[in-house]
């Protein structure tokens, strides 16, 4: 076991600040600038810290066979919530519908990293090697930097926004 901290500690303050997010969403109220600037901020950093955590931690925790399970059940919930966040853009925003749609993105993303915290992240610790950990650090914040650039805001056709 390695002193494997300081990826979990940055990947946590990645969550905290999406909590952060999710609650100022939670505060807003139809089709506002604010709201459309906070899902936009949101769903960008989700999808680049996603990517990050997929090729930095994933990546290197799909090789190890004790935590294979618990890798593939968080990139799957990765796709899930992907597909939710362009599921919620192709809403209309003023409509009850959003924040229906809203509510289940907020529960369903705070178990996910609830989860990651709680239960993955000491598991994973346990079997991450000095390389390993040099792998990460290299590798999350460069990979978030160049995703983030490029995450967009990919709502669904509003035709074929879930009911």
């Amino acid at each position: 076991m390695t002193d494997s901290t300081d990826i979990f500690d940055r990947l946590k303050q990645d969550h905290d600040r999406h909590r952060d997010l999710l609650d100022k969403m939670a505060g807003t109220k139809g089709e506002t600038d604010r709201r459309k600037t906070l899902l936009e901020e949101f769903t960008k950093e989700v999808k680049s810290h996603a990517a990050a955590e997929e090729q930095a931690l994933y990546s290197t925790m799909l090789r190890k066979p004790p935590t294979t399970d618990e890798t593939r059940h968080s990139v799957a919930e990765h796709h899930e919530l992907d597909e939710a966040l362009n599921d919620l853009a192709a809403t209309d925003m003023s409509s009850d519908e959003w924040m229906e749609k809203f509510r289940q993105l907020d529960h369903d993303y705070r178990h996910h990293i609830n989860e990651e915290e709680e239960d993955h992240f000491p598991d994973f610790e346990k079997h991450l090697t000095s390389e390993d950990e040099q792998h990460m650090r290299a590798v999350f914040d460069r990979r978030k930097e160049a995703e983030r650039a490029s995450a967009e805001v990919t709502p669904e056709k509003k035709e074929d926004a879930k009911e």
